[in-house]
């Protein structure tokens, strides 16, 4: 009997997790592993323990597998929530092609993992040649940005600045240490109560050989990563 009360407690679940997912409709890619393992396991467990609890076995299993799908879907499930609204803010399509980053036709490339979200800003569209002084539509498009970060203040927010190989290390990495922080003064005036980390790159971490003035130019950029954890946290500059 308990066996059977399970399978129709997990059967629920998986179908009221379906239909919760499927029905958020700023969710256009809950690919993320952590949403779908997460949503999954914890249907099942909620809907156990729900079976268990409540007199009506089937209800019980329902509510507490929905539940548990929600909680279960966590990380991943907010990760893809948020990289969609980061993309439709800034105009542009969740990128999954992995070429995106070296099109010079793509000014801002959004795309995620299933750790983080990772908005790329070419350094063209953002900054004057040789300045750390952002163009008045850059400011838009980071401000847009602050705005979806206002909905998830414990979002921490890291700013990585990149740019191609010439002159010395030390100047263009101060270069890119100010360029990063321009992004982040503009994401900080808005209030947010994010942790907001700024990092420079100096010309690590090449998209492209440094060797012709197009390739240069797609290796200058700004990177801002999103986490929801902390300890997601990678090397951006490796």
């Amino acid at each position: 009997m308990k066996l059977r009360f399970f399978t129709i407690a997990a059967a629920s679940a998986l179908l009221m997790n379906s239909c919760a997912l499927q029905n958020q409709s700023l969710v256009r890619d809950n690919s993320n592993p952590r949403t779908k393992n997460g949503a999954l396991i914890g249907g099942l467990v909620g809907a156990f323990i729900g079976a268990s609890k409540s007199k009506n076995k089937l209800k019980g299993a329902v509510i507490g597998g929905t539940a548990g799908a929600v909680v279960g879907a966590g990380t991943g499930y907010i990760l893809d929530q948020q990289a969609n609204e980061v993309a439709d803010a800034l105009g542009t399509g969740l990128s999954t092609d992995p070429l995106a980053a070296i099109d010079p036709s793509r000014s801002i490339v959004v795309t995620k993992s299933d750790k983080f979200v990772k908005i790329m800003f070419r350094d063209a569209m953002m900054f004057p040649f040789n300045s750390d002084k952002l163009r008045p539509s850059a400011q838009l498009k980071v401000s847009k940005l602050a705005a979806v970060l206002q909905r998830y203040p414990k979002t921490v927010v890291q700013v990585a600045g990149f740019t191609d190989s010439k002159g010395s290390y030390s100047y263009n990495y101060n270069l890119s240490v100010r360029r990063a922080q321009s992004v982040a003064n503009v994401l900080k005036s808005f209030g947010l109560h994010n942790r907001i980390y700024v990092k420079g790159c100096s010309y690590n971490k090449p998209l492209v050989p440094n060797k012709t003035e197009q390739q240069r130019a797609l290796n200058r950029r700004v990177e801002v990563y999103l986490y929801n954890d902390p300890s997601d946290a990678v090397d951006v500059c490796r």
